[in-house]
């Protein structure tokens, strides 16, 4: 495949290696310096675009993807209520687009342990559940689009919940979510689930980028050919 990388940061630059290992060739780098380049004509060039940029423009990538009609992968965070928006166009317009909040599989994994032990977790209120993600300091967004991924899962499993809420104390409906930042830290999310006489905790720890480039790749390769809105769940069940 001819891949359009839409982002150059250390994540594009992992995808990139990964693209030409799996014998992948990369079409067309779109970076800070050169956003002008991100045109309907140069993507045409490309069979899949791979998207890992901000908040503030992913939106605006997705649709320039859209526009020129080719299947769009994106890993962005921060703008997940524009994701909806973005999943209905891709369906009326006929387009490709996968979104996930982490394209690690191994994270993939864990959101599915993490919904599961939530079930359980429902029966029994004398345990608080809480979740504490920690990142490199870079990172922009706070608390990560996998912490809120699995806060999501566990509010629709456990019915004492209602929300979550970031960095505050612990209350009775509340989900808490610590967010913590520190120096070359790819990403560990944390559930944990306290009562008076026990602990119980599950972890997913990042050891490099490299997990997540090499999913965001996978994805590239199925949604490749195909027309709609996909998950990771989609990309695991094959």
């Amino acid at each position: 495949m001819k891949i359009a990388l839409i982002g150059y940061g250390k994540m594009g630059k992992e995808i990139e290696a990964v693209a030409l290992q799996r014998n992948h060739t990369i079409s067309l780098i779109i970076d800070i310096n050169n956003q002008n380049e991100l045109t309907v004509e140069n993507l045409k060039n490309a069979d899949v675009a791979i998207e890992f940029t901000n908040p503030e423009i992913a939106y605006q990538n997705v649709l320039k993807c859209f526009e020129a009609d080719i299947p769009v992968v994106s890993g962005s965070t921060g703008w997940s209520e524009k994701v909806e928006v973005a999943k209905k166009i891709c369906l009326k317009e006929n387009r490709s687009f996968i979104w996930s909040s982490n394209y690690s599989l191994g994270v993939n994994i864990f959101f599915k342990i993490n919904a599961f032990l939530a079930k359980i977790m429902n029966r029994f209120d004398n345990y608080n559940v809480a979740i504490e993600e920690t990142h490199h300091t870079q990172k922009l967004d706070a608390p990560s689009g996998t912490a809120i991924s699995l806060a999501d899962d566990i509010l629709k499993q456990i019915d004492r919940k209602t929300t979550w809420q970031l960095d505050k104390d612990d209350s009775a409906d509340k989900l808490k979510i610590t967010a913590v930042r520190r120096e070359n830290v790819p990403g560990i999310h944390t559930i944990n689930y306290d009562s008076p006489v026990d602990y119980i905790e599950i972890t997913h720890s990042a050891k490099s980028r490299k997990g997540f480039a090499f999913g965001a790749v996978l994805a590239a390769e199925y949604i490749y050919n195909k027309k709609g809105v996909f998950t990771m769940d989609d990309l695991l069940s094959i």
